[in-house]
This record gives structure tokens, C-alpha cells and sequence, in this order.
């Protein structure tokens, strides 16, 4: 076989959803586990995260996935509905779809769902891409709480700059101001809020990137914030060449060698989703030693300075990410960020699962 695979911890995850737990304190949370649980696969992440309070998906096919595995606990649909079709199942599967534009609102007055549901309303506080506008929020409320197909409602918003020195006040205090006086429950933390602004926790938390060991933050390291890395990449050299000084390397020849050298070529590639932008100098490891790419990636291969690595040879194990060698500063070296890079792993990559989840044993259910 290919050498390339992906493992993926469920320790690290169950790790990770414990430090995200400890910064909510007495909130519920929700995993985000859309994107295929971004990249790491929908299985391996509902055995991870067994403890969380919730899960939250994007659409109502990965919600499907979610009841058919057996989880019985709260599903968030984060865009909500996207025609009046989908409310039936919505009913069905129980879950709770996130109601954000007036169309949504219409839809549950035309077709009243067989048993009320639990909806997140969500207001624009300043993002502008999903939401009611705050300056209307007393009619839409008052709107949502009298449909009698909508049971609970919870009040919700998105930072834009939570990971940034912009910071979440300027968003977050018109939110609250706006709609504290409805005395509902609300939610707007993300993974960066919720690990820097603890006034943004409320009555539910939304993780995504930092349950997978990534840092949400750039100019911080997710091990200075006590996260594991879940996904290695991991593949092998496959092949070792020569260069003379002055011999170019790959597609368009874009490196060339200053002096003679060893390059390895890697069995990994853009069609298995290392970024095909990644430039000469991308960190790598090789038999455990951090050396750099040299020269284009290739569709199935790249190649990588030898220098640092002089006992390396054909079948030498290559970290592109993971374990040792954070996706943080790989995706940084690429000019992207580590959301691409785990999400984008390719169906084609196998997938393996290491480690004892210490919430084993645990079932999905409410209980």
C-alpha cells in the first residue's frame, strides 16, 4: 500500500474537549463536527468527544449520520434550514436548527412541524453574514417565541475577531444590551472566544478548531494552550536524488540546488490535501528531524531537504503535520491556516484511529 495515512488521536480530542469544558464552566457545550469533524472523520469524533453536550453540523445529511450512530443528544444545525422541505425531518431527527433570515420564519408558519422545535436565533451584532439585524430584535422575537411550531429559543451570535487584537466587545456588549431583556439563553462563544473572553460563555459554547489540537489564535501556540494535536499526516520517502550545484527539483524547476545536496521525494501531494501553494522552506520532519520542502508539490508528490537528515533513505517515515510539527506552522508556512489544511484531507488518504479515549464506554445518549 501507499504509505501515506493520517492517525488520529482520540485521546487528543477527549483531551481537548475537557480544556474546552474547563473554560465553560457551568455552559453546555457543543463539538463542532462539521466537515467531516474538519477532516478527522464523523466516527472517530463522536467516540472522541462521547462527554460533550452536544454536537453541531452543518447540514441536515451530517445530522442524519449523527441519529443513524446513535447519538441521542442535542444537533445544531448551524445554517438551519434551506427550504421549508427540510422541517419535517428537522421533527423527525429532533434536531435544532439555527433560524437567522425571515424566510426561515415563514417556512415554520406554512409548515408547522409535527412536534415543536428547539431553535437557535441567530443576530448579526457586526459580522454581517448570518443574521437578524439587532435593531429589529423585539419583533423577531416576539415573532419566534408565538410560532407554534418552535418550543425553546436560544439567543445566538458569531464574532468575527475573536482571534484577533479586535477582540469580541464591540460585537458582544451591543448582543447582550440588545437582548438581555428577553431573559433567554444565549450562545456566542467560539473556540478563540472561549479560551480568551470568558464574558462571551453564556448558556451554550461552540468549539470547533481547538477540540482538534490546533491553536484558533496566530500568534500563540496550541500547546501553550494545553491542545493536542489529533491528525498526523504521515508518509515515507519513496525515492532519493542527487543534485549537483545549480540542478533544479520538480515542476518549473522553481528550486535549485546552491550546492550538492539529497532531496527526498515524499509520497504526499496536493491530491491528497498538502497544500499545492506551499513554498520551498515548508517545515517537514524526517526521521524525526525538522527539515524544510524544496521546489513545487506535485499532485501525488513532494520533495524535501536531505541536509539535516544524512541517514534518511527510501522508506525514512515523513511528518507533514501533526505530532511533533504542529499544523499551525505548516499551514503559516503556506499562507493558510490549519481549518484548509485539516479539512482538506483527501478521501483518498487512509484513516486510523490510536489511542484509548478515556470516555470510552460512554454511549451519545441525553443521560
Amino acid at each position: 500500500m501507499r504509505p501515506i495515512k493520517a492517525s488520529i488521536s482520540a485521546d487528543a480530542m477527549a483531551h481537548n474537549l475537557r480544556a474546552a469544558r474547563r473554560h465553560a464552566g457551568a455552559a453546555r457545550v457543543f463539538a463542532v463536527v462539521k466537515a467531516n469533524a474538519y477532516g478527522h472523520g464523523l466516527s472517530h469524533a463522536l467516540r472522541a468527544f462521547a462527554a460533550a453536550d452536544g454536537f453541531a453540523v452543518l447540514t441536515l445529511e451530517e445530522a442524519a449520520s449523527l441519529r443513524q450512530m446513535g447519538v441521542d443528544k442535542p444537533i445544531l444545525l448551524l445554517e438551519g434550514i434551506f427550504d421549508a422541505g427540510e422541517i419535517a425531518a428537522c421533527a423527525e431527527l429532533d434536531l435544532w436548527p439555527v433560524l437567522h433570515h425571515a424566510r426561515q420564519l415563514d417556512w415554520l408558519e406554512q409548515k408547522r412541524p409535527s412536534r415543536p422545535l428547539d431553535v437557535f436565533l441567530k443576530f448579526d451584532s457586526g459580522m454581517h453574514r448570518l443574521g437578524f439585524p439587532l435593531a429589529g430584535h423585539a419583533a423577531v422575537v416576539a415573532r419566534v417565541r408565538a410560532l407554534a411550531g418552535v418550543a425553546r429559543v436560544t439567543l445566538m451570535t458569531h464574532f468575527a475577531q475573536a482571534d484577533e487584537s479586535a477582540g469580541v466587545a464591540w460585537q458582544l456588549q451591543p448582543f447582550l444590551q440588545a437582548l438581555g431583556g428577553h431573559g433567554l439563553p444565549w450562545s456566542s462563544a467560539n473556540s478563540a472566544a472561549l479560551m480568551r473572553y470568558p464574558d462571551t460563555v453564556g448558556d451554550w459554547v461552540r468549539p470547533g478548531i481547538m477540540l482538534y489540537g490546533a491553536s484558533p489564535f496566530a500568534d500563540v501556540a496550541a500547546s501553550r494552550l494545553g491542545l493536542e494535536p489529533a491528525m498526523t499526516l504521515r508518509s515515507e520517502i519513496i525515492a532519493v536524488q542527487a543534485l549537483a550545484a545549480g540542478e533544479g527539483l520538480g515542476y518549473g524547476q522553481t528550486f535549485r540546488a546552491d550546492r550538492p545536496m539529497r532531496a527526498g521525494v515524499v509520497a504526499c501531494g496536493y491530491a491528497d490535501g498538502y497544500p499545492r501553494h506551499a513554498p520551498t522552506g515548508t517545515p517537514v520532519l524526517v526521521d524525526g528531524r525538522r527539515t524544510r520542502t524544496l521546489g513545487r508539490v506535485s499532485m501525488d508528490m513532494l520533495c524535501v531537504d536531505l541536509g539535516a537528515c544524512p541517514t534518511a533513505g527510501i522508506g525514512s517515515p515523513v511528518v507533514l503535520w501533526g505530532e511533533g510539527l504542529p499544523v499551525d506552522e505548516v499551514a503559516a508556512a503556506a499562507g493558510t491556516s490549519s481549518y484548509e489544511l485539516l479539512c482538506a484531507l483527501a478521501p483518498r488518504v487512509p484513516i486510523e484511529e490510536v489511542g484509548r479515549n478515556p470516555e470510552e464506554g460512554r454511549d451519545f445518549g441525553a443521560g
